[in-house]
């Protein structure tokens, strides 16, 4: 099939392909960076390591993939997004491949890592790459079906590869995603047009960036709220089996509650964000505080299931809410600057799901694993109820 050049209106059906063919890519990119928290546990046994050392896994991915995200716009302009893209797909499935081959700590460190670089400037480019195939009118609505994959990943992703993890070893969970990520590049190959690459923008829109303090305090709010949620939930696996007592073969149920309760916030966020964007995100970050801290407890007794399945609810949902609404602040403050804004944005979230992790993992020096949820849960807390950041953004 003949590429449409991007002068020329592509044909309707065509363009909503690529959409799709984009919220797949979302869903593998997502789903192979958040696989390893499903599967924690087997990871650090099969290679040698402690919690901590697997979970150093998910810190190197979120920091290689801030700094690709930053280092995006320097690609040359006369590489086509298109041949960019499907690239990128095709280093996602190669570097998952070689991490389910891999029998040491290094060498699947390696792999993911060229994963990370893929994934960082995977983000940063296809939220232009929308604008470029649907008309303007329409961007809202395909960049819902493409964010629908970020969603799915959480939903039905990261629950599947901890279920074929837990049936067939983490090693075929990897060889799935793989697949999966290969089938995505074939499916931007044959749905997108060839798309010129946009002028990048230039050091002194980056520069301009950090001049507004909406989007500073913004960005500061982010990190800190990100971090704070990935430092306990990297470990959700060993805290719900080691401190709450639940079953292995239970963990990908539990996962599944969490995520299908996270498209349920997407959906209340996306009715009330545009009214009460400040409002719901503050409420969402206490109840995700709530809900944290009562697993971080101790007591003599494990929490009974159904708790702690509705306990995960809340926090899947009150955090999926504050993703929403953190990016609807952004791209309302950035105006015209939302492309280096963004581009900003996915390294700072790049970055703090790899702090995050990290500082997980040193806490366990000090802490178990209720510990670092309690930890969590107060920095939520304290984001929502103390943080200077939050309450002095203005909406535009």
């Amino acid at each position: 099939m003949n590429d449409t050049v991007l002068h020329v209106s592509p044909v309707p059906a065509r363009a909503w392909l690529a959409v799709a063919a984009l919220g797949i890519s979302a869903f593998s990119i997502v789903t192979s960076e958040l696989a390893p928290v499903g599967m924690l546990s087997t990871l650090a046994r099969d290679l040698n390591q402690t919690e901590y050392g697997a979970g150093l896994v998910v810190t190197a991915y979120g920091w290689v993939g801030a700094l690709a995200a930053l280092l995006s716009g320097t690609m040359p302009a006369r590489i086509s997004r298109k041949a960019l893209l499907v690239g990128l797909m095709l280093i996602l499935a190669l570097s998952c491949m070689v991490a389910g081959l891999s029998h040491s700590m290094t060498a699947f460190m390696s792999a993911r890592m060229a994963g990370a670089l893929a994934h960082g400037a995977f983000w940063a480019l296809i939220g232009v790459v929308a604008a470029q195939i649907v008309p303007a009118e329409k961007l809202g609505l395909a960049t819902s079906v493409i964010f629908g994959g970020v969603s799915a990943a959480s939903v039905l992703g990261v629950p599947l590869s901890s279920f074929i993890a837990n049936m067939a070893g983490w090693r075929s969970a990897f060889a799935v995603i793989s697949l999966v990520s290969l089938v995505t590049a074939c499916a931007l190959l044959w749905t997108l047009p060839t798309l010129a690459a946009p002028k990048p923008p230039g050091l002194h829109a980056y520069c301009g960036i950090f001049k507004n303090p909406a989007i500073v305090s913004l960005y500061g709010a982010t990190a800190c709220i990100i971090s704070a949620h990935f430092a306990a939930f990297t470990y959700v696996e060993p805290l719900l089996t080691k401190a709450q007592g639940v079953p292995i073969v239970s963990i990908s149920g539990l996962l599944l509650t969490s995520g299908l309760s996270g498209l349920a916030g997407n959906i209340i966020a996306g009715k009330l964000i545009d009214r009460h964007v400040k409002g719901l995100i503050i409420i969402s970050l206490l109840l995700s505080a709530g809900a944290l801290g009562i697993l971080g407890l101790k007591s003599i007794a494990p929490l009974p299931f159904w708790l702690t399945g509705t306990l995960l609810a809340i926090w899947g949902a009150g955090i999926a809410i504050v993703f929403v609404g953190l990016q609807t602040w952004l791209l309302r403050s950035a105006g015209d600057a939302a492309q280096p804004a963004s581009a900003i944005y996915v390294a700072i979230f790049n970055a703090a799901i790899g702090t995050g992790a990290l500082a997980g993992g040193k806490a366990l020096a000090v802490f178990d694993f209720q510990g670092i949820a309690l930890l969590a849960a107060a920095s939520l807390g304290a984001a929502s109820c103390l943080s200077p950041c939050l309450k002095a953004l203005r909406i535009p």
